[in-house]
């Protein structure tokens, strides 16, 4: 299960990059929010990271080439808005075909389910924009939203508040982070930071799981039951 754990791990994939590390961001960005194979790819993580290793004195210590700043903070949003506008298209375009697979290592129906209760509960625009800091749910929300004809220039809209929002702010928390800590350090601090960040991230699909199976309790309880008053129907 070690290639799983790589492929979670951001450190892992701007190590690989090497000197191409800010254009492997950029390019993870737009496949893991406009192609329904990216999901399983670093996004909250990796931009954090990212934010960190923009450090120069960071990067130096972790071997790692320094991430340009400006290219980062200009590029994963448009990347981040062209992926998520290709996967809108791509969703109404096709409809629920796009979706009329078997389930796969890489393909589950439940991800789609999970996308749609997520629009369903929040509306179009809260969903496009919250979606973004969920994972899996951000993959499968742009194509989703197509499916269910929201709007394209609607769409577009919140596309691009969610966008940036969601890749400046991570950028800009990791940027800072890297300045506060010491270079020498940076290897006790990232791998937690991460986890915490992952662990943050999954936080709205916990509380929905458990608010499903409350409702489903509920739903289970006879509703024929007559409640008894002193002893009297």
């Amino acid at each position: 299960m070690d290639w799983l754990w790589n492929l979670l791990d951001p450190t892992w994939w701007l190590t690989i990059l090497g000197a191409f590390a800010t254009v492997g961001v950029l390019a993870i960005i737009f496949a893991e929010t406009g192609l329904l194979l990216g999901f399983f790819l670093p996004g909250d993580s990796l931009l954090v990271a990212a934010g960190i290793f923009s450090s120069a004195a960071v990067a130096q210590g972790m071997g790692i080439t320094p991430l340009s700043l400006p290219v980062l903070l200009v590029g994963t949003p448009l990347c981040a808005i062209a992926g998520a506008q290709l996967g809108h298209f791509l969703g109404a375009r096709f409809g629920r075909r796009m979706f009329d697979k078997p389930d796969s290592r890489l393909f589950k129906r439940e991800h789609v389910l999970r996308a749609e209760e997520f629009f369903e509960k929040f509306g179009p625009a809260k969903a496009v924009v919250l979606a973004r800091f969920v994972p899996i749910v951000r993959t499968f929300m742009n194509p989703v939203a197509g499916v269910l004809e929201m709007p394209p220039k609607r769409f577009l809209v919140w596309n691009v508040i969610g966008g940036i929002v969601w890749t400046e702010g991570l950028i800009l928390l990791g940027n800072a982070l890297g300045r506060e800590v010491d270079p020498k350090q940076i290897d006790k601090y990232i791998l937690p930071g991460v986890f915490l960040i992952v662990f943050i991230s999954i936080i709205p699909i916990i509380v929905e799981v458990i608010k499903k199976r409350r409702g489903e309790k509920v739903a289970a309880v006879p509703s024929g039951k007559h409640r008894v008053t002193n002893g009297r129907h």
